[in-house]
């Protein structure tokens, strides 16, 4: 299988050249067994999501339904449709962190960046998930911020916490 894409700062590539680079990938890869996911996983990785015309150009590429490779895409968590920030924000909701103050640390969250579960800031810069248990449950309530876990989180703590990686991309 040819090289799957890197995991890019898509913004920094205009459509056309995202576009290339998907033609690329799939001309490299179309007669290859399996090469649907390594091609979905490139092409999230050249937009920072699946939009719609591209899921349809690799259905079309590999020979598949639009609704065959979009049933794949909605199977798996960590394919998205929508466009994501470059930070993920997931709170735990798992017991330990639940009973802590899981459930307010959302609540802060939420508030604080003016977006609910699921969704992602104007400026792309956060989405915000929820998870199960991220196994810290001695040091609930836990956040994550991408691969970094937070742990005995405050709510009054969220602005310092998020502005660090605010701080970071600038």
């Amino acid at each position: 299988m040819a090289e799957v894409a890197e995991c890019l700062d898509f913004e920094q590539l205009s459509e056309e050249e995202r576009n290339k680079k998907i033609e690329e990938l799939i001309t490299a890869n179309k007669n290859t067994d399996g090469a649907l996911m390594p091609i979905l996983q490139s092409t999230q990785n050249l937009f920072g999501y699946l939009p719609e015309p591209a899921i349809r150009r690799v259905a079309e590429a590999l020979g598949k339904t639009y609704s065959e490779v979009a049933g794949v895409v909605s199977f798996y968590s960590f394919f998205s449709t929508t466009p994501r920030g470059k930070h993920t924000i997931q709170v735990c909701l798992g017991t330990a962190c639940y009973v802590r103050g899981g459930k307010a640390i959302l609540e802060a969250i939420k508030e604080y960046l003016g977006i609910e579960m699921g969704e992602t800031t104007e400026d792309r810069m956060f989405t915000l998930e929820v998870a199960r248990c991220f196994g810290a449950c001695g040091l609930a309530p836990a956040i994550t911020v991408d691969d970094n876990v937070h742990h005995r989180v405050k709510s009054v703590n969220i602005p310092e916490i998020l502005e660090q990686y605010r701080n970071e991309s600038s």
